[in-house]
């Protein structure tokens, strides 16, 4: 299936800027902890808007396969990117979490992780980008499939949650205080 590459998703300028966005928030995620906390936060404040905002941008396409692709990032890839995080940020990553579908039935906050928001995040691009860089015109699209179907029900929620709370940490007068003081 030899797509021509005029009006061929796969290589639509926004699939291609998602893809360029998508890998730089995987590599960023996957190198948390070599930075601080102050220039992890003030980058991923900056990232996460432009990951959403491509993945928004992403042409529509056909579920092409009746098979589930292969899965690459594997739950120690999500854990060792979850922890790493977690690690970096310490107390600040819980937050109380507004969006849960259980919050309705509940009277008291659930907490959510950025950690595990970010490294939800991260299992969707990596699987994408992996499938994507296999260079098969139908496992791509059927990728940009998936991104989109996923980023619509599941990782889009994620990131915002993340970016919220993210936002407060790095815009807290206590991280100000504390860049100041380095």
């Amino acid at each position: 299936m030899n797509m021509e590459k005029e009006n061929n998703p796969i290589y639509d300028r926004n699939t291609l800027e998602f893809v360029t966005v998508a890998l730089e928030f995987c590599t960023f995620v996957e190198q948390a902890g070599q930075a601080g906390l102050f220039d992890f936060t003030d980058k991923a404040v900056k990232l996460l808007p432009l990951l959403y905002l491509k993945a928004t941008l992403l042409p529509e396409v056909e579920d092409t396969d009746d098979e589930e692709p292969e899965l690459t990032v594997t739950e120690e890839m999500y854990e060792t990117v979850r922890t790493r995080i977690a690690t970096l940020l310490g107390e600040k990553d819980s937050y109380l979490e507004t969006f849960h579908a259980d919050m309705q039935y509940s009277d008291t906050p659930i907490a959510a992780f950025i950690s595990e928001n970010l490294a939800d995040v991260y299992q969707d691009a990596g699987n994408f980008i992996s499938q994507f860089r296999q260079g098969n015109e139908e496992v791509m699209q059927q990728a940009i499939f998936l991104c989109r179907t996923n980023f619509r029900e599941f990782w889009g929620q994620q990131l915002l949650n993340a970016l919220k709370a993210l936002h407060a940490v790095r815009y807290s007068d206590e991280e100000y205080l504390e860049t100041n003081d380095e």
